[in-house]
């Protein structure tokens, strides 16, 4: 049976609660692969809860679906309480989440470290959370991180915790006149927090490639976007891990073979939160309309989200780097009541057009859009539930968009609650 992949194909934010929660009721399995708690998945349900989910996969809302935070994720165990104690007060059953053995932890130090390396960087930093992401990431490649299985043995995480402060206080001490962190402090509190969801770590990989043996279906979820991949994005202003496709048998433990559908999420236009190149960034009061008619603030940090028109060269780009089959576009229904409507089909690229996405970080950077526009609409389309029911330019819109981004919208986003979509093609 098949493994699905969602993937942002922007610089996240796209909406992939949204693409995840409509699949949850057709799959057995739901997998975050990637990332932490940098980033986050918001998901409205039909009696009109809103659910930010930043760490547990959106099917968690879904009744009957086991889900697993997977051997790629790097978990804060703290903020795992937290978000399970919140789904918990608000009546979701928690009891179907697994967290891999072999996923790793942030630890304080991880924290610290972060947060004080973006300060010192000045106008020169990436634009992280400040969540310990990057440094968890670097301690898992150095081969000196904490995973979750060893939570399960306190000799072993003492070791290890010991050994990382040795060095790490004294950076935080001596170059960034911090306060050393305290070894049996650290333990006491993570082993305090492990003991509450023991009863969770399993053999991730094993169970899920069990359960496609036994034909049940798996969906496995990204966080973040294409352009954010640390090895295929707008390199350095990207995240830690590998948001694409490719990552996702990585991160979950299934082989690439298992994967049969690449669900691409684009959102009807461009949005991105941090630093980093966005050739069609609007800097205008346009740009203002977007970001307060699609609420594009940040669902883990709050931070404003930059905006631009839709860019059909990054939407290519994802669609060849993931092996993309189907997409299903979000927020049509923001665009509703324009006149007329930008769309970036190429770049320029000191004085030369530019089809595909720039080699080098120096031409991204000076890229600018080359637009096409196209006829607006002004009709409500958020009562819309068949691509019949769109007004005549918004259907041409998403025919454009399939034409320039290499494959078809099998599903359109015109509100955020989840029955407010439309679905063209079934998907897988």
């Amino acid at each position: 049976m098949p493994a699905i992949v969602i993937i942002g194909a922007q610089w996240g934010d796209e909406g992939k609660g949204k693409a995840t929660d409509l699949l949850g009721e057709r799959v057995q399995w739901v997998v975050r692969y990637q990332g932490g708690n940098n980033a986050g998945h918001t998901v409205v349900l039909p009696d009109g809860q809103d659910f930010a989910l930043h760490l547990i996969p959106s099917g968690i809302l879904s009744p009957g679906v086991t889900n697993v935070i997977g051997n790629g994720v790097v978990v804060d165990p703290g903020v795992l309480l937290d978000e399970l104690a919140g789904l918990e007060g608000r009546g979701v059953d928690t009891s179907r989440l697994l967290v891999s053995a072999d996923a790793h932890l942030i630890m304080p130090y991880h924290v610290a470290i972060d947060k004080v390396t973006e300060r010192y960087l000045g106008k020169a930093k990436i634009g992280t959370t400040g969540r310990g992401i990057g440094p968890c990431y670097q301690d898992k490649v150095a081969r000196v991180g904490v995973r979750v299985q060893d939570l399960l043995d306190e000799k072993i995480l003492r070791q290890k915790v010991e050994a990382a402060l040795a060095f790490k206080n004294q950076v935080l001490v001596k170059v960034y006149n911090r306060r050393a962190l305290d070894a049996n402090q650290v333990v006491d509190s993570v082993l305090e927090q492990g003991e509450r969801f023991r009863h969770r770590i399993a053999d991730t990989r094993l169970l899920l490639n069990q359960a496609l043996e036994r034909g049940e279906t798996v969906l496995l979820e990204g966080s973040q976007g294409t352009l954010l991949d640390v090895d295929h994005g707008t390199y350095p202003f990207v995240t830690s891990s590998n948001p694409t496709s490719g990552g996702a048998a990585i991160g979950s433990g299934l082989g690439p073979n298992r994967i049969t559908t690449v669900l691409g999420i684009l959102k009807a236009y461009t949005t991105r939160v941090g630093s980093g190149p966005f050739p069609s960034e609007l800097h205008d009061e346009m740009g203002e309309r977007l970001r307060k008619t699609g609420g594009e603030f940040g669902v883990t940090t709050g931070r404003s989200r930059r905006t631009g028109w839709f860019d059909s060269v990054i939407a290519r780009y994802a669609t060849r780097v993931n092996g993309i089959t189907d997409y299903f576009l979000t927020k049509l229904d923001v665009l509703s009541g324009l006149e007329r409507i930008p769309v970036c089909v190429a770049y320029e690229v000191d004085g030369e057009r530019v089809d595909e996405m720039p080699m080098t970080q120096t031409d991204v950077h000076h890229a600018k859009p080359v637009y096409e526009e196209l006829p607006g609409w002004w009709e409500d389309i958020s009562h819309c539930r068949s691509f019949d029911e769109l007004p005549a330019n918004a259907r041409a819109y998403v025919h454009r968009l399939e034409e320039l981004s290499g494959a078809r919208v099998s599903a359109i986003g015109v509100g955020p609650g989840r029955e407010q979509t439309i679905v063209r093609h079934q998907i897988a």
